[in-house]
C-alpha cells in the first residue's frame, strides 16, 4: 500500500511538472522501488537537436565487390542533452514527437529537458554518446539521455542513417558504419564543427564514454578496442571488398584507431558474438572499464554463445562488470516504455520493441540508470563513493543486500566484476 501511494504521487508530481499536458511517455519517470542512483540530479537540462555532416565516408551502399570505393556526405542528426544555466522547473519541458518501430505509428514523449536552453559554461561536464538498435534512433534512450544530464554530462543520442525506423537500409551500412559514427560525433563535438560548436566549451570530450545498444553495443566494443574477426569481414552481409577488414582485429592498423578519449564504455545487449563477429584475439584487446548489460533470455543478441561470452573474452578489461537481468530477453534495460500511441490499434506489431515479457521497461530503465550514474560518476569524475554500488554480490536475491537498493528489491539480477561469469 505505501509503495502504491508513492507511485500515485510520483505520477501526480509528472503531470504536475508537466503543467497539465498529456502525462502519459513520460521518460522522466522514477518508480518507487527503483534505486538509489536512478533519481535525478540538480542540474536543469537543456536539449537541442544538430546536424553534424562527415565528408569523408565510404559509400557501402553503393560499393560493389572489385570495384573502386566512392566517398559521400553522412549526414548524423543528434540529440543533446546537458547541464543548462538557470533552473528551468517553471518552464514546460519539451515534446519530443517520434517515430516508432512501427513507422505508421508516431509517438509524442514528454520530458523535463527545455528545449535550446542556454548550456552551462562555468564548467566541462564530461561526454557520453549513446548509439540505437537497428532499427532505431535517437530516442530510443531518451530516458537515459535526460537523467544523465541532470547529473552533469554531455549526452549525444546518434540517428544513425541507414539504420532508423524511417530509412532503414541493408544491414551491410550499419556493419561499417556504427564504429566510426560513434568516433566522429566525438570528433565533431570536441572540435566544435558548425552546430556541435554551441556545446563545445561546456564539455570535456578528452573525459568520454560510449553507451550502445544492439548493434550500438556492438560499435562500443570495437570503439573498446576489440577488432572484429576475419569471420566477420566474411559474413554474409557483410560490405563489399572486405572493409569491415579496416576495423578486424587482424589489421596491423586497428589498434590505432583507438581513441585515448574514450575513457569507458557500457554495451547493452551488444549484437554480435554470436555470430562470430569476435575471437578470442580480438576480445583479450578490449580494454575497460566496461559495464556490459544483458538478459539471459536474449534470442537476438544470445547469452550463453553471446553477450556472456562476450563479457568472458574480454579478459584484459579491468575492470569489467555485467548486469544480468534474469529471463529478459532483447529489449532488456535501454528502450523507452511502450508509447501510448500503441495502444487500443488492431496493428500492434513493433510493440515487442518496447516491451518484454518478464520484466516491467520502466523498471529496468531506473535499474540501467542506477548502474550507469555510478559507473559514469566512478570513471569519468572519479567518485570513489560510487564504488559501492559496483562491488555487490553475485546474486540479487541473495542474503546480502545491494548497494543502492531496498531489501529484496534486487531479485532477478546478477552482477559480475571480473570473474568469469556462471
Amino acid at each position: 500500500m505505501k509503495r502504491l501511494l508513492i507511485l500515485v504521487m510520483t505520477l501526480s508530481f509528472s503531470s504536475a511538472h508537466a503543467q497539465d499536458r498529456d502525462p502519459s511517455n513520460r521518460i522522466d519517470l522514477t518508480r518507487p522501488d527503483a534505486p538509489a542512483q536512478a533519481v535525478f540530479g540538480d542540474h536543469p537540462i537543456g536539449v537541442r537537436t544538430i546536424r553534424l555532416v562527415d565528408t569523408d565516408r565510404p559509400d557501402v551502399l553503393n560499393a560493389s565487390d572489385g570495384a573502386e570505393i566512392s566517398y559521400y556526405d553522412r549526414e548524423l542528426t543528434v540529440e543533446v542533452w546537458y547541464p543548462a544555466t538557470a533552473d528551468q522547473s517553471t518552464q514546460a519541458g519539451t515534446e519530443y514527437i517520434t517515430t516508432t518501430r512501427n513507422p505508421a505509428i508516431i509517438a509524442t514523449l514528454h520530458g523535463r529537458a527545455v528545449r535550446d536552453a542556454e548550456p552551462e559554461t562555468a564548467e566541462r561536464f564530461p561526454l557520453v554518446i549513446m548509439s540505437h538498435g537497428y532499427p532505431g534512433n535517437r530516442y530510443l534512450l531518451s530516458h537515459l539521455g535526460e537523467n544523465l544530464a541532470s547529473k552533469g554530462y554531455v549526452v549525444a543520442s546518434i540517428d544513425h542513417p541507414d539504420s532508423t525506423y524511417e530509412d532503414q537500409q541493408n544491414f551491410s551500412s550499419t556493419l561499417y558504419n556504427r564504429a566510426p559514427d560513434q568516433r566522429f560525433v566525438l570528433d565533431a563535438i570536441a572540435s566544435g564543427q558548425s552546430e556541435a560548436a554551441f556545446i563545445s566549451a561546456s564539455t570535456d570530450a578528452n573525459n568520454t564514454a560510449l553507451i550502445g545498444y544492439s548493434m550500438g553495443g556492438y560499435g562500443v566494443l570495437n570503439n573498446l578496442g576489440a577488432g572484429y574477426s576475419d569471420a566477420g569481414v566474411g559474413f554474409i552481409g557483410a560490405p563489399p571488398n572486405r572493409l569491415l577488414h579496416e576495423l578486424a582485429a587482424s589489421n596491423a592498423e586497428f589498434a590505432s584507431l583507438r581513441d585515448p578519449r574514450i575513457k569507458a564504455g557500457i554495451p547493452i545487449a551488444p549484437w554480435g558474438m554470436n555470430m562470430a563477429f569476435w575471437e578470442a584475439q580480438g576480445l583479450a584487446a578490449l580494454t575497460g572499464p566496461v559495464l556490459f548489460v544483458a538478459g539471459d533470455a536474449d534470442q537476438t543478441s544470445g547469452y550463453d554463445n553471446g553477450v556472456k561470452a562476450a563479457y568472458n573474452g574480454a579478459v584484459n578489461a579491468d575492470p569489467r562488470y555485467m548486469l544480468v537481468f534474469k529471463n529478459a530477453g532483447h529489449s532488456v534495460a535501454a528502450p523507452i516504455p511502450l508509447p501510448a500511441e500503441f495502444l487500443g490499434r488492431e496493428d500492434t506489431s513493433g510493440a515487442g520493441h518496447y516491451t518484454d515479457p518478464v520484466w516491467d521497461t520502466l523498471r529496468m530503465n531506473n535499474i540501467l540508470q542506477h548502474f550507469a550514474t555510478a559507473f559514469l560518476n566512478l570513471y569519468l569524475k572519479g567518485d570513489e563513493n560510487q564504488r559501492r554500488y559496483l562491488e555487490l554480490p553475485t546474486d540479487g536475491a541473495g542474503d546480502n543486500p545491494w548497494e543502492g537498493f531496498d531489501d529484496g528489491d534486487a531479485v532477478g539480477l546478477r552482477f559480475y566484476h571480473n570473474e568469469p561469469a556462471d
